[in-house]
């Protein structure tokens, strides 16, 4: 017959580091499944219609175009823009139909059959800076 021996009861300090366990189990599982949903939706939403409360970054990733030829396209400095559309154009003074317009053409532009955007132009830093006399 095999012989168990008797299991001995946790203290307090014991018990305090299980809990402690299933609380950073439980935050690992939360996060995690959160991680693996917001993967799954994003990989969802390749050329989605603009909308005006997307900003210049989303409509970059779901066209998968430079962000650049999208800023170039509004006269917008290359400085990342996390405004959404409609703050653009209210900014610009335009309707957002034109500057949805204005979007769709210069992605269509960017994409074969026509030939490839290009490098993007260079950042002006201004005069002399970053450079030595």
């Amino acid at each position: 017959m095999l012989c168990l021996p008797e299991m001995k009861k946790l203290d307090s300090r014991q018990w305090l580091v299980v809990l402690a366990f299933a609380l950073v189990v439980s935050f690992t599982a939360f996060f995690a499944v959160r991680t693996v949903r917001r993967a799954i939706y994003w990989h969802y939403h390749q050329d989605e219609p603009i909308r005006p409360w997307m900003n210049l970054g989303y409509i970059a990733h779901s066209y998968s175009v430079p962000p650049w030829v999208l800023h170039q396209a509004l006269g917008l400095p290359l400085q990342p823009d996390r405004r959404p559309i409609r703050e653009i154009a209210r900014a610009q003074n335009r309707s957002v139909d034109e500057v949805i317009d204005k979007l769709q053409d210069a992605i269509v532009h960017s994409r074969p059959p026509y030939p490839p955007p290009g490098p993007p132009p260079p950042f002006d830093r201004g005069p002399n800076l970053g450079r030595s006399p």
